[in-house]
């Protein structure tokens, strides 16, 4: 290439380095997340690509994620906990070197990397969940797959080997991976052809230049979008709450009743089989996930005391669910509990959970009607790569009376010890029962799934809910331990 020709596109590498910083600050005032991936064969540029676009962009609002052979821990969590808690903020870009198709392939390659995983091909159905989730909610995500001819992959890689401090990187290539991944990325292109940009590695000059005019004109496209978004205005939330619901709560508003001497007789007998349920879960290194949600006041608190009485305190974690840090409140709702994930035999209690988004936030008009109703596939896509992994889900809620929740609120007014349990939000919240209970009802109907089912209880009498609670947690977790499909894990 002539020295001429060099400085023609240096320049223009220039000029896009500096709309490409313009573009991300306007991105950043939009609160827009970008993701750019980039997937290849060894040696094919996607180092030196991903680094000038590095160079480009704010280093304050810029992270990078290189894929890499999961270690001990991430193999202990599921197949997308490394990359959903590695997501960008609304005010982020994140490159990816290698993604999560990388990760695919080589378990397809190696299934020994993920052994809890039977079937592999679930995964490609979480990844395309996974980006749906992502781009519905406002993602701006870019793919790019890096060719380069077999004789340049070769020059490369030889030249990796004549210099002694990068002879690490010559040494990592093996061949018959590479193979196998491009073999496995192919099929996947052919499948997602039109979300996939494909670029040809020619030389270092051209090539940079090609990758950052296609990033800044897919930003000067989004931007125009975002334009048009603000000057349409916010949706309008009137009409979500039509009363036409599947009640499902009525069901069980009968009170159950329980004495207790009986309560006293049954309770330290289940806790003691939890406990060894506890145990066999680590054994067996099956991750367990309690989600409890139910009316305020309605005892969940206190049934989960009785549930973790005996068990061992470095095998289980109670994650209480309030509103949203700062930083929580700038990613997408699912991020703070894709955190939360328990590792393999640990076990995961959730005072309230994810569900705070088609309940409170529906109600409180936290999230627009677009986004709640998009949020019960979200939450059925989370909870099937959980149970993909082999955790068991189980859901409680726990139904308690109008009038039941108002004796209680009373009870804690008068109550100096539990009066701190009672605040002016609660009261509003007792306003809106209607609402809540419309709600909780498409709630219930909505992601109550074969894998993942609801148990509604009816907490009146607060002895009678917590044997329930033990009880069940017992009987499904006893049934997954001798379930055929299972007994080898």
């Amino acid at each position: 290439m002539e020295e001429k020709d060099q400085k023609q596109l240096l320049k223009e590498r220039d000029k896009l380095s500096l709309k490409l910083g313009y573009l991300q600050r306007v991105m950043k005032d939009y609160n827009v997340p970008v993701m750019i991936l980039f997937e290849g064969v060894h040696a094919s540029g996607k180092g030196r690509l991903a680094n000038e676009l590095l160079i480009s962009l704010d280093p304050r609002y810029t992270k990078f994620y290189a894929t890499h052979t999961p270690t001990e821990v991430e193999r202990r969590k599921p197949f997308l906990w490394q990359y959903f808690t590695h997501t960008p903020s609304h005010q982020e870009f994140t490159i990816f070197y290698r993604s999560w198709y990388s990760l695919y392939s080589a378990i397809k390659n190696n299934p020994a990397l993920y052994d809890a995983y039977e079937d592999p091909e679930v995964l490609l159905e979480e990844m395309k969940s996974f980006e749906k989730t992502l781009v519905d909610d406002g993602t701006e995500l870019l793919k790019f797959y890096v060719h380069i001819d077999e004789d340049k992959q070769k020059a490369n890689i030889q030249r990796m080997y004549d210099n002694p401090r990068t002879m690490w990187k010559a040494q990592e290539y093996d061949r018959d991976n590479d193979a196998s991944y491009k073999k496995e990325m192919d099929a996947l292109l052919a499948k997602e052809e039109d979300s996939w940009v494909h670029i040809h590695y020619k030389n270092r000059f051209d090539t940079v230049n090609e990758v950052m005019s296609l990033v800044v004109e897919r930003l000067e496209k989004r931007v125009k979008k975002e334009k048009k978004r603000v000057e349409e205005g916010k949706e309008n939330n009137d009409g979500f709450f039509d009363g036409s619901f599947k009640n499902i709560l009525k069901d069980h508003d009968e009170e159950e009743e329980l004495s207790k001497s009986a309560y006293n007789e049954k309770l330290d007998k289940l806790q003691k089989e939890v406990r060894d349920i506890q145990y066999t879960l680590y054994e067996k290194k099956i991750p367990l996930i309690l989600v409890y949600e139910g009316w305020d006041a309605a005892g969940k608190g206190g049934n989960i005391k009785r549930v973790v009485r005996q068990l061992d305190p470095t095998g289980y974690e109670i994650n209480t669910t309030a509103a949203p840090t700062d930083l929580e409140f700038k990613h997408h709702y699912l991020w703070r509990f894709w955190r939360q994930v328990p590792k393999t035999g640990h076990i995961s209690i959730y005072d309230r959970s994810w569900y705070g988004r088609v309940m409170v936030e529906r109600v409180e008009g936290f999230a627009t009607n677009k986004d709640v109703r998009r949020a019960y596939g979200e939450i059925n896509d989370f909870e099937k790569s959980l149970t993909n992994f082999g955790a068991i889900v189980i859901k409680f809620f726990i139904h308690i009376s109008k009038e039941e929740q108002l004796k209680r609120f009373e009870a804690r007014q008068e109550d100096e010890d539990k009066v701190w349990k009672i605040t002016d939000e609660d009261w509003r919240n007792r306003e809106k029962w209607s609402a809540y209970e419309e709600a909780i009802n498409d709630m219930l109907d909505k992601t109550s799934t074969e894998y993942a089912p609801w148990t509604v209880i009816n907490g009146n009498n607060k002895r009678f809910a917590r044997i329930e609670a033990l009880e069940t947690i017992i009987k499904v977790c006893t049934e997954r331990f001798f379930d055929k499909r299972f007994t080898d894990s």
